[in-house]
Formats: C-alpha cells, sequence, structure tokens
C-alpha cells in the first residue's frame, strides 16, 4: 500500500460512526410563508413572498407556489416579484415565527432531551439519548411529524441516519412534508447517485473545481484519492469531502453549553385529577423552576408547559413575551395559561415548566392599562385555548355575526394584548405589509398595502374564513398594530399526518 492510500486508510479508520439510524434532521418547510399562510387563510394556496419589501429588499422565504414560479430565498425581492408577480409581499413578523418555532422544539424535546437547533426552523436531535432507549426511527419520524402538524397546522420535513450528514440530506429527499429515514445498509444507494452539491459545504466554487475533476456525483468524489482533493480543494475541505463522500461524519449532537433554558418536572405517586390539584401542583413546580432560572439570567421569554398523562400520552403548550421579562408573576402566569392550554381533562402523571429564550436583561413594561406590569409584558403567544377567568380577545371576521367555521374550530383566545405594544396607530410611516392590526369593531387582521390615508385591510386569522379585501379610512377609522395572537391548533389535520391512535 503506498503513502497515500495508508495516510486515507487511517483516516477512515479514525472516525467512529453509529451502527444505527439514530441522528434525526427536522426542517420546517419555507417555514416564514408557511406561517404566513397558516395566519391568513386567504393566502393559502397562493404565491408568499417573506422578506425586505423596499426596492432593495431580499427574499428571506419562498412559498412553494412562489418556488413553482422560479422565486427563491436570498434572491433580489424585485426579481422574485417578477417571477411570481401574483405572489403576497410580506414583511416578516418574527414574534410569529419565534412563537411556531417554540412549539416545533418543543415537539421534538418530547422524543430527545438532546436537540441542537440550528436556526428558528431547523434542528438535529440524538434518538440514541432518548428516555427508555432509541425509539424506531420511522416511528419517531411519523410521530414528530404527525404532532407539529396537529399543533401548528405546518408541515416539516424529516431525515433520519446513523450521522448528522445522512440526516440532513435525507429531509431534503421528498419536501415538502417528506420523511426518508436511511439504515446504515442502504446508505450507498441512497448517497451515490446525488449530485455532489448535494453535500453541505460544496458551493459553487467548489463544485466548479470538482467539475474540472470530472466529478459530478457522489460516486464520482468517492473515487478520488485523497491526495488529488487535498491538492486540488485544500487540505482541510479536501480531508473533510473524502470522508462525506463515504458517509463519514462523526460529529455529535450538541446540546450548546450556553444555557437555552432552565426548568423543573415532577411525575407524582399518584395521578393528579381536577383543576385546582393540578394548578396548586403547578405553582410548586414554577417555584422550581424559577429557582434554576435566578441562576441563568432571571429572565426569559418563552414559558413551555409539559403535561404526561397516567396513559403516558404528552402534551406541550408555550406562551411567548414579546420581549425577556424576569416577573415571577407573569412567568407564573403564563405557566398556568398554558397548563390550562395543554387539557387537564384526564389525570395527570407527571407535571414540568420550562422556561427558554434566556436572558440577563429583562425590558421594563410602562404600567398602562391591559399591560402587564412590574418587569414583564403581556404575552403575545399562546398556542391554545386557556379557558382562565381573564378578558379575552375573540376575534371574528364579521362585526355583526359570527362568521361560520368547519366542525370543532374555535375561536382565537389569548390573554389581553392591551395597547399595542408599543401601542402606534397604523400610518403610512409604520405600515408595512403582512404586519397584525386590530380595529374596534371588525376585530384583528392584517395589511394589505396602505396608500396615503387609507389602508387595505383583511380582517383575518388562522381560525377564521378566509376574508375579502376592505378599505379603512385612517383618520376616521384608526387602526393599532399588534402582536401576533401565537399558535393556534389547526381545526383539521391531514389524514396521512394524523398521529396514529
Amino acid at each position: 500500500m503506498d503513502r497515500g492510500a495508508d495516510r486515507a486508510q487511517r483516516l477512515v479508520d479514525a472516525v467512529r460512526v453509529r451502527d444505527a439510524a439514530t441522528v434525526m434532521h427536522l426542517d420546517a418547510d419555507a417555514f416564514f410563508a408557511a406561517v404566513e399562510q397558516r395566519d391568513k387563510p386567504s393566502l393559502r394556496g397562493r404565491p408568499v413572498l417573506v422578506g425586505g419589501v423596499g426596492g432593495r429588499g431580499v427574499v428571506s422565504t419562498a412559498s412553494y407556489e412562489a418556488r413553482r414560479d422560479g422565486a427563491r430565498s436570498a434572491m433580489p425581492m424585485a426579481r422574485a416579484r417578477r417571477l411570481s408577480p401574483a405572489a403576497a409581499v410580506l414583511t416578516p413578523r418574527f414574534a410569529a415565527y419565534s412563537a411556531y418555532s417554540a412549539v416545533i422544539m418543543a415537539t421534538l424535546r418530547e422524543l430527545t432531551p438532546a436537540v441542537e437547533p440550528l436556526s428558528i426552523d431547523e434542528a438535529f436531535a440524538d434518538l440514541a439519548l432518548a428516555e427508555g432507549g432509541a425509539p424506531d426511527p420511522q416511528e419517531a419520524g411519523e410521530r414528530v411529524r404527525a404532532l407539529v402538524a396537529e399543533r401548528t397546522g405546518l408541515t416539516v420535513s424529516v431525515g433520519v441516519g446513523r450521522s448528522k450528514l445522512v440526516a440532513k440530506i435525507a429531509s431534503d429527499l421528498r419536501k415538502p412534508g417528506g420523511l426518508v429515514v436511511v439504515r446504515p445498509e442502504d446508505e450507498d444507494d441512497v448517497l451515490l447517485p446525488l449530485d455532489v452539491r448535494t453535500i453541505p459545504g460544496v458551493g459553487p466554487a467548489t463544485a466548479a473545481a470538482l467539475e474540472r475533476l470530472g466529478v459530478r456525483t457522489v460516486a464520482d468524489l468517492r473515487r478520488q484519492p485523497l491526495d488529488t482533493l487535498t491538492m486540488t480543494l485544500g487540505e482541510s475541505s479536501g480531508t473533510n469531502l473524502f470522508l462525506l463522500a463515504r458517509g463519514l461524519d462523526d460529529r455529535p449532537v450538541v446540546v450548546t453549553s450556553e444555557r437555552k433554558s432552565a426548568g423543573a418536572e415532577r411525575t407524582f405517586a399518584h395521578d393528579l385529577f381536577g383543576r385546582e390539584l393540578v394548578l396548586a401542583a403547578v405553582d410548586d413546580v414554577v417555584d422550581e423552576a424559577l429557582q434554576r432560572l435566578e441562576r441563568h439570567g432571571g429572565a426569559a421569554r418563552t414559558v413551555v408547559a409539559k403535561v404526561r398523562y397516567s396513559d403516558f400520552s404528552t402534551v406541550t403548550r408555550s406562551v411567548t413575551f414579546p420581549q425577556p421579562t424576569a416577573s415571577a408573576a407573569d412567568l407564573r402566569d403564563a405557566a398556568r395559561s398554558a397548563t390550562l392550554a395543554a387539557g387537564i381533562n384526564d389525570p395527570v402523571r407527571l407535571l414540568g415548566v420550562s422556561f427558554h429564550g434566556l436572558s440577563a436583561h429583562a425590558q421594563l413594561a410602562l404600567d398602562l392599562p391591559g399591560v402587564a406590569v412590574e418587569r414583564g409584558t403581556a404575552p403575545v403567544a399562546l398556542d391554545d385555548e386557556v379557558g382562565d377567568a381573564r378578558p379575552v380577545v375573540r376575534v371574528r371576521a364579521d362585526p355583526d355575526a359570527e362568521a361560520p367555521r368547519p366542525a370543532g374550530e374555535r375561536p382565537v383566545v389569548g390573554r389581553p394584548l392591551g395597547p399595542a405594544p408599543p401601542g402606534r396607530a397604523l400610518d403610512v410611516t409604520n405600515a408595512r405589509p403582512g404586519l397584525d392590526v386590530e380595529h374596534a369593531t371588525l376585530g384583528r387582521g392584517w395589511v394589505v398595502h396602505v396608500r396615503g390615508r387609507e389602508a387595505t385591510v383583511r380582517f383575518e386569522t388562522a381560525l377564521t374564513e378566509p376574508a375579502r379585501s376592505r378599505v379603512v379610512d385612517l383618520d376616521a377609522d384608526p387602526l393599532l398594530l399588534v402582536d401576533p395572537v401565537g399558535v393556534t391548533p389547526p381545526a383539521a389535520v391531514p389524514e396521512h399526518l394524523r398521529e396514529p391512535a
């Protein structure tokens, strides 16, 4: 064996990969655009572009309908609009995306505590560290897809393999809404025919250099000697691609060392039954969670409640604030609301409360009517009906009559938003297409566009019928900018995504 081949063999032997498909990659499909279509019924099935709406704006996300027209992420918005002239162009609403993301990540953590978020809409999870041992990867993937669809109305694509590389590639193979499990014995059949640009890190420049070597597929790449790749691409890149072409990727799923959450949970010797008992127990769990939060900054933006029933089924619900809060009262109220949103009609075996989006700083809130005081603010995101005794915001598509809803659908219910933080009236200086507004009698809606002192608005939400555009005279009929209500469970889940009974 020559020296080059010997070096390559030693490199391969040094990589220790798993012997089972236990790494999951989850990617929410066209996430920003999908949230907008979910929250704005009139946009469902239509092309949507989310991003900068000015002359030099860039597309953050294009819906699949817009992608069929040729629009893509990172494309200049002006070009995307030319390609997809019928597309609705919306400014991003990060508070809404954060609320949906919190639900998706919490759902992943029901499978395993080892979750590594890569971005607001993408994460790895290590199934090998699941409580009770690694679940069947196919069943785990089907479960997480079904739960996310049930809780958010969104689709996610899931890939499972024995490495991050394979899991990431697998999640891209059947978008949107797909599930691909690549077992070790099937890796070559999946990887080798793929375009070499499928491998993460192979951008245009690297692909061009490989093209000059005659490398177009992963199989072509695997045939290249290590020395050829390092001479062409450099030591680091060449070595990395030599290993990845063989599916050799031993990167672990890393739960970041910077604390992202603090919480507590408690399993009860005897199941709890009844609202009063459950809420009293939640208060005890919150006390313990608050003590841990104090050690990790003292402020949090999202509160997640976890309820496990006597049949071992688990439900999580979350509440998100507009900024981190250190108010123990607000955090406790949010935990109670999220617990009630999970539903406590059955015997409860375990309760958990966790705080996410930790910070050492909490933005002070003004003492205004309808806004929580001390150091917190009223939540802007609640992912289910609360059912507590507080005033609620009920949104209707028509001020005179309740809009018809499909069977099982409920009005949007949340904690009172009070004056829209920061309580500004909509005008030409702050109006952006897609922003949430509220009218004194017409309820909630979103801005289509503003011209002069007139705003075109659709008064609709995730749980109403699609609404027609209405023109509002801002001088005679002011609109308030408001924060998103949050995540509202869909009335119906596509049958192929339903969680198995």
